[in-house]
């Protein structure tokens, strides 16, 4: 089939992105789904901070490619071999999802899967094919999802069925936004009622990550960030204090609130500066968590003496350290209860041709979530 798709030939183009155009509107080729593969009518996808770290050519991948790795849509067709999805399904689609059969998958770790890490990076789907081409040369797969398109081609380890009382615009942000930002809390340092939380950042993951604490009964709930017009939203989600990060008493203030230091720090931008915050701020026996991921050459430092003399942990967490179909359908479920408003991160939504201007906005930290409508 022919379809409308955004692709990606070149990284590292400079800002602003509405002149550079990283993204070229174009009409693509895509084929069937094969075994273990769903035809998805592409309802929505999520506008992230991924996206502009892939724009920036922070990390690299396979070129030219189809964007787009957290969406949401329609089921259309199935492929050999899958039962537990039907034509008409409402689904997520995620890049937290693994193989299911590897050493990570059978710990219950599917989002370090290193299978479906190798062919994210190949720029082909698990089976290590492509469905993606353009004028009969190849186009490559972003992260399993390409969901920049009106149709995408993608295994069913990487889609989870949503509940269709939840609306597609906003079950696209469960995909990455959600499962990384609540994730964190949850499975990622486990929260427990009275823990004191820090979140550096606070954009659409950050602010996720906002709820999931306020959700997981933590007090206090520290946000902070470089921009004040986020803290009236982050107040409202669930934080009990905002800090402006470039305060020089930053460390004074958050160990006064405290008795001392949060016992868990969020670092969700990966900033250098962001991180000896989320360090600084945490208790003796506390723990930091990086949520924010930067170029692979970034190399971050502590006080080693600290860190051991004080017990402190540091720890990762990539994609919410869950299981999509687990945590997927839960999140949801706290969605429609009312407890994870996660409607009030949408910043607004685009078709085509407005992508690389809300790159833009995205870059400046004018916005949150923007979801892109590839059938509008």
């Amino acid at each position: 089939m022919r379809m409308t798709a955004a692709v990606m030939y070149e990284q590292g183009l400079p800002a602003p992105f509405v002149d550079s155009r990283p993204f070229q509107i174009e009409i693509v080729d895509l084929d069937g789904p094969g075994e273990g593969e769903v035809l998805v009518q592409v309802s929505a996808a999520g506008l992230c901070h991924s996206d502009l770290s892939q724009v920036a050519g922070l990390r690299k991948r396979t070129l030219p490619v189809v964007g787009g790795h957290e969406g949401a849509g329609v089921v259309v067709e199935v492929g050999a071999g899958v039962s537990h999805l039907a034509i008409g399904d409402h689904v997520v689609m995620t890049s937290g999802a693994g193989c299911g059969h590897c050493d990570q998958c059978v710990r219950q770790r599917p989002n370090l899967c290193d299978s479906v890490g190798t062919s994210r990076v190949a720029g082909v789907l698990p089976s290590g094919t492509r469905r993606l081409s353009l004028n009969g040369k190849p186009l490559y797969h972003y992260s399993g999802i390409s969901s920049f398109a009106q149709y995408a081609v993608v295994s069913t380890e990487a889609l989870v069925k949503a509940d269709p009382r939840v609306p597609l615009d906003i079950a696209a942000m469960f995909g990455c936004a959600v499962v990384t930002g609540a994730g964190a809390v949850f499975n990622g340092a486990k929260v427990r009622p009275g823990d004191s939380v820090a979140i550096i950042g606070l954009g659409g993951v950050g602010l996720n990550s906002v709820m999931a604490a306020k959700l997981s009964g933590a007090w206090p709930i520290i946000g902070i960030d470089l921009i004040d017009a986020k803290f009236p939203l982050a107040t409202e989600l669930g934080c009990t204090h905002t800090l402006q990060a470039n305060d020089p008493n930053l460390v004074e203030t958050v160990k006064d609130l405290t008795s001392g230091g949060v016992d868990f720090a969020f670092e969700v931008t990966a900033a250098k500066s962001a991180f000896k915050t989320a360090f600084d701020v945490t208790r003796k026996g506390g723990e930091v968590i990086g949520i924010g991921l930067g170029s692979y050459e970034d190399l971050h430092q502590y006080p080693h003496s600290m860190l051991v003399a004080h017990e402190k942990v540091i720890r990762g967490s990539v994609m919410g350290s869950g299981v999509a179909e687990r945590d997927i359908p839960r999140y949801l479920r706290y969605f429609l209860e009312g407890r994870l408003p996660v409607d009030r991160l949408m910043s607004g939504t685009m078709g085509f041709d407005d992508l690389n201007a809300n790159l833009d906005a995205l870059d400046k930290g004018s916005v949150l979530r923007q979801i892109l409508l590839p059938n509008s």
